[in-house]
């Protein structure tokens, strides 16, 4: 069925075909669906290092990164595979963070994924765009947390409008003035 809001929903709701790349990041969050999705394509040897980011938020008792770390172990994801990113409170610090964990380690993020909530996968697609190199690809692999909000249902509780809205407007907010300097490179 069509919807007058269709344009939204396909301008939050992003996904890719996954394909090999040099690593997987995972912009924080305390939704074990993340670190699951990006333990599978781990060991579907897509990549050979999983880069969680995140610091300690009122969500967990310990930092982002070290609850992404356990359920990858959980899953089998070796940890010399977990790289770690611990400090990030928000998105743009997931970025800029991992970017710098990345550089410091020698690895090239030529190809990404990021795997990521699905109502925030363009938010957290733009965001990591603003930070790595024009030139990296990404592919993107979202996951339905908890909150169970999806492409196909977001509009059918007020809960579920209110945050997929929230996206909208963050969006704008975020990245209205890099606009320029994206035209300019």
């Amino acid at each position: 069925m069509n919807y007058p809001f269709d344009p939204i929903t396909n301008f939050i709701f992003l996904e890719t075909e996954v394909e090999k790349s040099d690593v997987i990041l995972v912009p924080g969050g305390s939704h074990p669906q993340l670190m699951e999705r990006a333990s599978e394509i781990y060991h579907q040897q897509l990549a050979p290092f999983i880069l969680p980011s995140g610091g300690a938020t009122k969500h967990v008792e310990i930092t982002e990164w070290d609850f992404l770390y356990n359920v990858g172990l959980k899953l089998g994801v070796p940890h010399k595979a977990i790289l770690k990113e611990n400090r990030a409170t928000n998105t743009f610090e997931n970025a800029r963070f991992s970017w710098d964990v990345l550089t410091e380690a020698g690895i090239k993020a030529e190809k990404v994924i990021l795997v990521c909530k699905a109502g925030h996968a363009c938010r957290a697609l733009l965001t990591y765009k603003t930070v790595f190199p024009k030139e990296t690809q990404f592919h993107i692999a979202p996951v339905i947390d908890k909150t169970g909000i999806s492409k196909e249902n977001w509009y059918l509780t007020e809960e579920g409008i209110k945050r997929i809205m929230m996206e909208v407007e963050k969006i704008g907010k975020y990245f209205g003035h890099h606009i320029p300097n994206w035209v300019n490179q």
